[in-house]
């Protein structure tokens, strides 16, 4: 009996790991450790089989480790269980936890991976309940989504004697306005369907106009607004509204710049012109992110803010796409009475964005003061190459197809040009609604230096949510195919396609023929 007890293995632990709000550089030293180190990962998702939680973690898994699914019965639809909603997830839960309970019993040390911290309205403590008294367990904490928020809107949550409440959005509305009423700063979680009556709270409680509303706080797919103005409809689970300390709404970098620009008049802050890269947050490189952090002013094409969280401390000034000079002076004014001021490009500003228009702006001896710099960005032609394969991996040229701002006889000039120098091509603004004849002109005029079979990839969106890589043949790109969000790679007579296990690589050798 004590032989067969010696040879029994040694339950597993539990770890109820804290992945905090969403971006993986937020998940603690200590929770990516566990996560590579365990046996087992489990993780919630819903029946669609997308877990957040796993994408999180992705990073810090080691590739051969057992994952458990554990898939909702129900989520915010109706159910024909007996026991309603709640019979239902209790019924799952107590399933789950015998698919635990066989891993640990086993000895295998099973990380459940859980949203924000795992005590903090978190699915991993229904687990801890059923679990605990058996085995090992261990919670490691995460940054929740109230601080991710509060640090994505630049402003504290509570400050010396002031009283944070933290309320749940499933509360009647006249219950969580007297909640409200009686606390200086507040996060209230849980919105989705329950926002309409959320935004009614605050409003009886007549703080609606001090309160903001944050969306996938350190996500890609952030989103800050006034709670007042956002629509119902738009409301995912994984939002929050937040009613700040009111200190900040008195004080400040943003008044203290005020301050001293009206005393002095004359002092001059900086400019700095960004590139934000092709898509989201990741393509951002750090210093340009740390300069967005720092300003007091953004200065861009409305899109191309839209695509930067908003902060209550800075102005936005949207313009449109066609008044890139008038933009430029705006932005070095602004930079002139004493303010730090970005403008914006999406991939890198010195390729066909706002470096120039505002280098140029700057040579008037009225702005010479105002100190400029341009912090580079990843380009929309490294962004649509790296998704093909390497297609300029030799001499390239970067020409644009746009006759907005030059006549078409001259972009047809360069691409003769480019085309008999046997150059790849990285082909900006090929299209637009109004302009569409151009594609069908430039591939004309490649086809009388270039094969019928040269390959072309069509980028759309990369990295966005549409993203699309598709890879034709000269003779066979079809100008319908382009619009205004695409960006052509043609290859050069070196240029090949491969065909690989993996997809359609596209790649031009570093060496050219004698």
């Amino acid at each position: 009996m004590s032989s067969q007890h010696s040879n029994a293995p040694l339950p597993g632990r539990l770890f109820g790991v804290g992945l905090g709000p969403g971006d993986p550089e937020l998940v603690t030293v200590k929770a990516a450790r566990l996560i590579g180190e365990a046996d087992v990962v489990a993780y919630h998702s819903a029946r669609h089989g997308n877990s957040i939680a796993r994408s999180v973690a992705e990073p810090y898994l080691r590739g051969d480790q057992i994952e458990e699914p554990l898939v909702y019965p129900v989520t915010t639809e109706t159910t024909d269980h007996p026991g309603g909603y709640q019979g239902a997830i209790d019924e799952f839960y107590t399933e789950i936890a015998g698919r635990l309970a066989t891993h640990l019993a086993a000895g295998r040390d099973v990380a459940l991976l859980g949203e924000g911290d795992p005590f903090f309205y978190g699915s991993y403590m229904h687990m801890h309940k059923r679990l605990s008294g058996r085995f090992d367990t261990e919670v490691v904490p995460g940054v929740n989504s109230v601080s991710a928020a509060s640090a994505e809107l630049g402003r504290p949550l509570a400050e010396r004697d002031e009283v944070l409440t933290v309320l749940p959005g499933t509360l009647d509305p006249d219950a969580l306005a007297e909640r409200l009423r009686d606390t200086d700063a507040a996060a209230v979680l849980k919105l989705g369907r329950t926002f309409e009556g959320v935004r009614e709270a605050f409003d009886k409680a007549g703080c609606l106009d001090s309160a903001y509303y944050v969306e996938r706080a350190s996500t890609r797919r952030q989103r800050v607004e006034k709670l007042g103005d956002v629509d119902p409809e738009s409301v995912p689970y994984f939002s929050l509204a937040l009613l700040p300390s009111p200190v900040g709404e008195t004080t400040g970098t943003t008044a203290a710049h005020e301050d001293t620009g009206s005393e002095t008049g004359s002092s001059s802050g900086g400019l700095s012109v960004v590139g934000l890269g092709p898509a989201g947050r990741e393509w951002t490189t750090p210093e340009a992110q740390a300069a967005l952090g720092a300003a007091d002013d953004l200065v861009g094409y409305g899109p191309y803010l839209d695509r930067i969280p908003t902060n209550p401390r800075q102005r936005k000034h949207p313009s449109d796409n066609r008044v890139e000079a008038e933009r430029a002076a705006a932005a070095l004014d602004l930079a002139a009475t004493g303010r730090e001021v970005v403008v914006v490009s999406s991939g890198d500003p010195g390729v066909f964005a706002m470096a120039s228009a505002v280098l140029e702006a700057a040579a008037d001896p009225a702005y010479e003061h105002v100190n400029v710099r341009v912090l580079p960005g990843l380009t929309a032609a490294q962004a649509v190459a790296s998704r093909a394969g390497a297609p300029l991996g030799h001499d390239y040229c970067v020409l644009s197809l746009s006759d907005r701002l030059k006549p078409w006889s001259v972009i047809e000039q360069r691409l003769e040009a480019a085309a008999s120098a046997d150059l790849a091509m990285a082909v900006y603004n090929p299209a637009s609604a109004s302009r569409r004849w151009q594609v069908g002109a430039a591939r004309d005029t490649l086809l009388r230096h270039r094969a019928p079979d040269t390959p072309v990839v069509i980028g759309r969106d990369i990295g966005g949510a549409e993203e699309d890589v598709r890879i034709v043949r000269l003779d066979e790109l079809d100008p319908e195919q382009v619009d205004m969000r695409c960006l052509l790679l043609v290859g050069s007579s070196t240029s090949r396609v491969v065909e690989r296990s993996d997809g359609t690589t596209v790649f031009t050798p570093r060496r050219y023929p004698a």
